[in-house]
């Protein structure tokens, strides 16, 4: 074994944490929101859009619901189903659609018309989980939180960041380790990763950048228990 061999080793967590979130910032030091919208609202209604879709799907979908609708009292006066003409290639429109009126109708009585700014009022609203909430406080109002989607839980799970078996558990342990000022870059620099380099079948944890240099040593594909 050449001397260069015996040096390899797999990294100690603390320098992989320290790896992954200086490589992410280099690769992308201002990074986008990838749903276009124009204001807390419009992101809501995106981001709802986006369970089990593509960004890219939904952006192609949401400039003609926001023509029709961009607003919480616009949006309560059209009917669900026209809503979900508008929504149907997002795929689970007869839920979606539902929520986003019901939701639209809720921000009226309940908020003044405004997107609230706290988790517990948005995942009140129908159709708005944890990670909804996390990618609305994050993004449009600036508040820290590292909402986890499956690139997010994949990538912790190959780089060794967790063991959680679930996206809760995932988000608690990434908040463990990286700095509070990064999570909200850090959501969408891990997104933008795992979509471009440690996608789910081109990289098994042993192709990709990150994953050779933190675990140089790994033999075979990290398993990764699904969210």
């Amino acid at each position: 074994m050449t001397p260069k061999a015996k040096a390899l080793r797999n990294l100690m967590k603390d320098e992989r944490v320290a790896l992954i979130d200086n490589r992410l910032a280099q690769l992308y030091p201002e990074p986008p929101v990838p749903l276009d919208h124009k204001d807390p609202f419009t992101l809501l209604i995106s981001v709802l859009l986006s369970a089990q879709c593509t960004d890219e799907r939904v952006n192609q979908v949401t400039p003609a619901l926001f023509a029709a609708a961009d607003t919480p009292e616009a949006m309560a006066d059209l009917s669900v189903e026209h809503i979900r003409s508008i929504i149907r290639p997002c795929g689970l429109s007869p839920q979606k659609s539902k929520a986003i009126k019901g939701l639209s109708q809720i921000l009226i009585t309940q908020h003044d018309a405004e997107v609230p700014r706290t988790f517990a009022a948005l995942e009140a609203l129908p159709g708005v989980g944890h990670k909804t909430a996390g990618v609305v406080m994050a993004q449009a109002f600036g508040h820290p939180a590292f909402p986890v989607d499956t690139h997010i839980h994949r990538l912790a799970q190959r780089w060794g960041l967790t063991r959680g078996k679930n996206v809760v558990e995932t988000e608690r342990d990434l908040k463990r380790v990286f700095q509070e000022s990064r999570w909200n870059d850090l959501h969408l620099q891990i997104i933008f990763y795992g979509r471009e380099y440690c996608t789910a079948r081109g990289c098994d944890g042993r192709v990709c950048e990150i994953c050779t240099t933190c675990y140089p040593l790994r033999k075979h594909p990290k398993k990764i228990s699904k969210p």
